[in-house]
């Protein structure tokens, strides 16, 4: 073999690894790991079978395509997922959004509903797919945390008010918060409730909750499924207490199925979405990014974009629904002592032998059960906390947080989210045009120089005015820029003879931003005032320079610092002052 055939496949081999991360994992696999990976991978399918169950009655499918949805982007993550130990499947979260998708345009069509969520799968996986490849990763931050926040809180709500008539025992058809809420006071009120669906549901929540906050290491969510699948078969309580049950699942794994359906569903779906793939983006970016942290390596969070992109579409060609990460199966495969993502191939291997040898073994899991499973992890992830803080630090944040939730909850959930985007692009807007700056003078016992709204005694020294702005000078605040500067000179204490711009924090100057310089210019020079800028930025002088307006104002208006500034104003004027610290 020649040396460059060599070289060739040691590049092709670096590519697949680059690619396919989990095939370097696969070569440099160590023998010791295996046996906390398949440890790790049972104890993790304990908890992926009724929590994949739950969310996809939460999505609006039947609960088989929920473990559809969970083996086969285990397997693909697997291969793709840059983190070692990350756990993909069916989402709280997401499963509101699919719901609200769907919901409205399937009716009791359940396989409808089934064709839906896998196109909207393959559509949202596609978006993630292109994001990873064009290395644009970076537009997850579009989801703010005040926007994050209100819309969890939102879908927290949602979810919670959409799974009470499971937990009551009845069923409710609406597709907004306020229809659903309505309808289930109704059940209730003509008591359409089942005691014994009451009673295993409200158990199974309340002994999931307490587990989690006295025993936290202990699996609530297998004991409560376990103890009420027990309960519900030995007392036969589907047909003795009319208990809605799920009852057998098919047998067989997944199989490739490429959705029926119309053009016209593509296009209603589509910004849901560019939706769900910023969201699940986001949430395993920061999960993702925590882990490696913690494990000591580093994530290329545009390969973790293709991962979730490829899991995604695959889980829609084979009748799952749209997929993200978990932050709490995760840390169940951790604190199990996984080591890679053996762990979630053995987790769905283990799914597909039971839906293989034993379909019916959970056959008499009572749906109450199922709510109640979906309703604790709604609850964990509600941030009313997260809400209250953001009000006691920043109230437009809280403000936009609010929109996000009363936009989401009551208008719709790409409605509400859209709105809150857009409001933040405009506050964005707003506080680019309206930037923070300040006359700054000098206040005695302490070093440099301050702004004189904050401290009234400062003392500025005579015919100079220093302006600070904080922000780059463009076509929208060029004018505001202006404008200060004028109302700093009519205010200053003395008669002016120049102005000095403290400019370090002046990133760009476009081209209206320039001519608004020569404007400025002009004027304090008919009035015998100098302008001159310390501290600016090499690329912004580059900038000026190019824009041909140096050659009017000159190239020697500028200053290293405020205070080398000072000091080179006060050589040319010999002005009267004395600065605090000279002796």
């Amino acid at each position: 073999m020649t040396a460059q055939s060599v070289t060739q496949r040691e590049s092709t081999g670096l590519i697949l690894t680059r690619l396919m991360p989990g095939l370097h994992t696969l070569q440099n696999y160590q023998r010791e790991w295996l046996f906390n990976d398949v440890l790790a991978g049972l104890v993790l399918t304990a908890i992926l079978v009724p929590v994949g169950m739950g969310y996809a009655e939460a999505s609006g499918v039947p609960p088989i395509n929920g473990l559809y949805a969970t083996i086969v982007p285990l397997l693909i993550y697997a291969l793709f997922g840059p983190s070692r130990i990350m756990v993909l499947g069916p989402d709280s979260t997401l499963a509101a959004v699919i719901a609200a998708l769907i919901l409205p345009l399937v009716g009791a069509d359940a396989q409808r509903a089934i064709e839906l969520a896998a196109l909207l799968a393959l559509m949202s996986g596609a978006f993630c797919l292109v994001i990873g490849m064009m290395r644009m990763g970076m537009v997850a931050d579009l989801l703010s945390k005040p926007i994050r926040i209100g819309f969890l809180n939102a879908i927290a709500l949602t979810v919670l008010v959409g799974q009470l008539p499971k937990v009551f025992g009845f069923s409710v058809k609406a597709d907004t918060l306020v229809d659903k809420a309505t309808l289930f006071v109704q059940g209730i009120l003509l008591g359409r409730t089942n005691g014994m669906a009451l009673l295993i549901g409200g158990g199974s929540l309340a002994l999931i909750l307490l587990m989690k906050q006295w025993r936290p290491h202990w699996p609530g969510v297998l004991i409560a499924v376990v103890l009420a699948t027990l309960v519900t078969g030995v007392g036969d309580l589907d047909q003795s207490a009319g208990l809605v049950v799920v009852g057998g699942l098919p047998q067989g794994l997944p199989s490739f199925h490429w959705p029926q359906v119309f053009w016209s569903d593509a296009m209603l779906l589509l910004p849901g979405a560019v939706m769900i793939a910023l969201l699940s983006f986001a949430d395993t970016s920061v999960l993702s990014r925590s882990l490696a942290q913690r494990g000591g390596y580093t994530v290329d969070q545009n390969q973790e974009m293709v991962a979730l992109g490829m899991a995604n579409m695959c889980a829609g060609l084979f009748q799952g629904f749209s997929i993200s990460s978990s932050s709490s199966r995760t840390p169940v495969a951790e604190s199990a002592g996984a080591r890679t993502q053996m762990t979630g191939v053995v987790g769905a291997l283990a799914i597909c032998a039971l839906l293989v040898i034993a379909p019916n073994l959970l056959g008499s899991l009572p749906s109450a059960v199922l709510g109640a499973v979906v309703i604790a992890a709604c609850l964990s992830f509600a941030d009313l906390d997260g809400m209250w803080e953001l009000l006691r630090l920043r109230r437009m944040e809280f403000v936009l947080s609010v929109i996000s939730f009363l936009g989401v909850a009551f208008v719709g959930v790409i409605e509400g989210i859209v709105i809150a985007i857009v409001l933040a692009m405009l506050v964005l807007v707003w506080n680019a045009w309206h930037p923070n700056f300040s006359v700054l003078a000098r206040v005695d016992g302490v070093k440099g120089y301050h702004d004189v709204a904050r401290h009234p005694g400062a003392r500025q020294i005579p015919g100079l005015v220093l302006f600070r702005w904080n922000a780059q000078i463009f076509f929208a605040n060029s004018e505001i820029f202006r404008s200060e500067i004028h109302q700093a000179v009519a205010q200053a204490a003395t008669p002016t003879r120049r102005v000095d711009v403290a400019a370090d924090a002046i990133t760009d100057v476009d081209v209206t931003a320039a001519e608004m310089l020569l404007v400025l210019y002009d004027e304090l020079k008919r009035q015998g005032i100098e302008l001159r800028f310390a501290g600016l930025r090499s690329v912004v002088k580059d900038r000026l320079k190019h824009y041909g307006t140096l050659d009017v104002m000159g190239h020697d208006i500028f200053s290293p610092t405020t205070g080398n500034a000072v000091n080179r104003y006060r050589e040319t004027y010999q002005v009267d002052w004395k600065d605090w610290d000279e002796p």
